[in-house]
């Protein structure tokens, strides 16, 4: 009997190589960025039919569902129609149009299976060992840290859509709502849910396994969000160094005068 876990790797691995025979196709490996939350939802309801139900388990269920979907839908309104992102434009010039097509499985889809198979550990710690049909305390601050955290990114993101909708604001820096109280709400909503998620697995008696979420919350502040974000903005617009000067990078907190 193969392990559940590795399971949810081969799982998680047919679901990035039929999404790269796709982007093939459409020449666009963009697609694999409107998958990311659709692909912790598949993984995760993998887990949840196939283990016993609990309280914390079915919570869990409806909490990664609606934040998937709610991530890949507004991503999809956001991309689709458009051209395939700048960075995968630069590797496509990088190694050439008739290498890059296989290139792209191991760089980028392959590479994104992993990390979402390793990230994911902290769902399947509560799946796999919340035995419990009583929410613990710990449950209920989980709910209580997405709810947090949800709202900062979906915030977060409307509030961003609507101030570029506006072409007035172009070069113009975000300031206010969500965005007056740190420089990346939604980054930090994000992170906050996937602590949401370690506090189930804690709870469930699984410690080992909220590596998953400190792989998240790492790779948004050190590697892809944060960090690199923050990277083109300082050139992009002259007003985001001051803008830097008095705003928290990640967690929420009153602006410096």
């Amino acid at each position: 009997m193969i392990p559940l876990i590795v399971q949810g790797f081969l799982l998680i691995l047919a679901m990035m190589s039929t999404l790269w025979i796709i982007s093939v196709i459409l020449k666009n490996a963009s697609i694999v960025d409107l998958f990311w939350g659709l692909g912790f939802v598949a993984v995760n309801t993998f887990y949840f039919i196939n283990t016993d139900i609990t309280a914390a388990k079915t919570i869990l269920m409806v909490l990664v569902t609606i934040w998937g979907l709610r991530l890949s839908i507004y991503l999809a309104w956001r991309n689709i129609g458009k051209e395939e992102d700048f960075r995968y434009k630069e590797f496509r010039k990088k190694y050439g149009e008739k290498n890059y097509w296989w290139i792209s499985f191991f760089q980028t889809f392959l590479l994104q299976g992993i990390l979402m198979w390793i990230i994911s550990m902290t769902l399947y710690g509560v799946n796999r060992y919340s035995t419990s049909h009583e929410l613990s305390i710990i449950d209920y601050v989980a709910v209580i840290v997405w709810l947090v955290g949800f709202v900062f990114e979906a915030g977060g993101d409307m509030q961003l859509a609507r101030f570029k909708s506006n072409l007035s604001n172009k070069g113009k820096v975000l300031n206010r709502g969500f965005w007056h109280y740190t420089r990346h709400p939604n980054y930090f909503g994000d992170s906050a849910v996937w602590w949401a998620y370690a506090l189930f697995c804690l709870s469930a008696g699984s410690f080992g396994l909220v590596a998953g979420s400190v792989i998240m919350t790492l790779l948004i502040i050190k590697v892809s969000g944060v960090a690199l974000l923050e990277k083109s903005l300082k050139v992009q617009k002259p007003e985001y160094t001051d803008y830097i000067k008095r705003t928290s990078s990640f967690l929420p907190w009153f602006p410096k005068k």
